[in-house]
């Protein structure tokens, strides 16, 4: 029986004390994903290639020359781009489309020794919240397998659970690595936009999104934003400033001073077990000596709405390059230039992305470019406003990662404003660009795992890191 790892240091551990190699453990993370066939997480396995850098990482582990992220299994969500590899963004225009080049973050992690195993299943072009969107079919839970895994990163959060790589990335932009997280009972690190470059990224909403991992642990999560992290020449949105080595600053920190939104709590859509275990954490903090108060943030109703107004904008502009003739899937009963990007797109895109583009499309057309866009802008602003403001007097937010534990495969399919509303506690963080993490802090009596999510100051992945282990280390 193969031993199941669920931390970077015990692999490294038993590696360093010749109990294991990187060739054994790619071994059984292989056994294991074709095991797992039907939760659908991998579009692909690099099977080959994964054992081939396997044996060169056992070489450079014998040389002392590893890198600090040997003997880490990476999975990638298939809209990460791998140099020479497959990415569809789940999505059948881009079916068979290969990258010319690796994503910054994909070039970093591999660069301390992390092994690629494969590209995961996610929504297409990271447009869900239940991973019910792709066109190679839904990603299934695997705690229970008739329900959703979240989404759009599902495929990631699946590989992370069901031991098929210890750590994937995701990208999140409105809560797509954090709801996932939540339904599969992981850590998932949304970090403050620019703090990770987006070189490689296929964009669905490009000031929004920021890519992220799941993990086990804090530590896993810290130690893959130390590499990833820091400025890159090819996004010009990403940060210089310098990146702590956030894997050596998880000491547990002074008393903090953490508020939470009473309106997001006391609402009638959260389910009362997720509402019972947040005031059970506040509760533990409370007696441990940190400052606990509750506040408002009045502007709850205007964060769905706002965030759908300026992603699917984005998304209109950003999709309208995939048009048969640029890129991606072409159809053969295209006559013409018209009938070209009429039915490459038609054929190509599936429900919920022509949705998002035409909603988008709409926002930006003349006559209502001003009463939607624009104005979405300026809620924008006044909600960063009012919650840096919020930031400036507290360490912390804290606030449930989702209304509800994971719902059924197909429950809410026919329903997109029931779906949107999935999102109404994450999209906040990626509206003004701050970090958050979704921490695996509650078990429903329904047996299903839920999360409680931490929004930091930005930039402050360091004290958004070590308050969690904090959070998780007393759990």
């Amino acid at each position: 029986m193969e031993k199941v790892y669920s931390s970077l240091s015990e692999i490294q551990k038993d590696i360093y004390n010749n109990q294991t190699t990187c060739v054994s453990l790619v071994n059984d993370y292989l056994k294991r994903i074709e095991d797992n066939q039907h939760l659908n997480a991998f579009l692909e396995v690099f099977k080959e290639e994964a054992l081939q850098k396997a044996k060169i990482i056992d070489e450079k582990i014998a040389n002392k020359t590893a890198g600090k992220l040997a003997g880490m299994v990476i999975g990638l969500k298939d809209n990460i781009c791998y140099q020479n590899h497959k990415i569809s963004a789940a999505s059948k225009i881009l079916e068979n489309f290969e990258s010319l080049f690796s994503a910054t973050v994909v070039e970093r992690l591999i660069a301390e020794d992390a092994i690629i195993i494969g590209r995961l299943n996610c929504d297409e072009f990271a447009m869900g919240s239940s991973n019910e969107n792709s066109a190679y079919g839904n990603v299934l839970n695997p705690i229970d397998n008739t329900r959703v895994p979240g989404g759009s990163s599902g495929g990631s959060a699946v590989a992370v659970k069901a031991n098929l790589c210890l750590v994937a990335l995701g990208s999140d932009t409105g809560g797509s690595i954090r709801q996932p997280a939540s339904f599969c009972d992981l850590v998932g690190l949304k970090p403050t936009y620019g703090r990770v470059s987006r070189h490689g990224l296929i964009a669905y909403a490009s000031s929004f999104d920021q890519i992220g991992p799941f993990s086990n642990n804090i530590e896993d999560a810290a130690i893959v934003m130390e590499v990833m992290a820091g400025g890159d020449e090819y996004d010009s949105t990403c940060s210089n400033r310098e990146v702590p080595k956030y894997s050596e600053k998880l000491a547990t920190p002074q008393k903090l001073k953490i508020t939470y939104f009473k309106n997001y709590i006391e609402n009638d859509g959260l389910d009362a077990e997720i509402k019972a275990k947040f005031y059970e954490t506040i509760d533990f903090l409370k007696d441990a000596g940190h400052e606990v108060v509750a506040t408002e943030f009045p502007y709850l109703d205007y964060l769905v709405p706002t965030y759908y107004v300026l992603t699917t904008a984005e998304a209109s502009s950003n999709l309208a390059r995939y048009d048969g003739i640029h890129f991606g899937y072409r159809s053969p009963q295209a006559f013409d230039l018209e009938s070209t990007y009429l039915k490459s797109r038609s054929e190509g895109f599936g429900d919920e992305v022509k949705r998002r583009i035409m909603l988008g499309t709409y926002v930006l057309s003349a006559g209502y470019y001003d009463a939607y866009y624009g104005k979405g802008q300026k809620v924008r602003r006044v909600l960063k406003e009012k919650t840096d403001e919020i930031l400036n007097q507290y360490d912390f937010v804290l606030m449930p990662t989702s209304p509800g534990t994971p719902f059924k495969i197909g429950e809410q399919v026919d329903d997109p404003i029931k779906m949107y509303l999935e999102d109404i506690y994450t999209v906040q963080a990626n509206l003004v660009g701050l970090p958050a993490i979704s921490l695996p802090l509650g078990q429903h009596s329904n047996g299903l795992p839920f999360g409680i999510q931490v929004m930091g100051k930005s930039f402050d992945e360091e004290g958004l890191l070590a308050f969690s282990k904090y959070l998780m280390d007393n759990n």
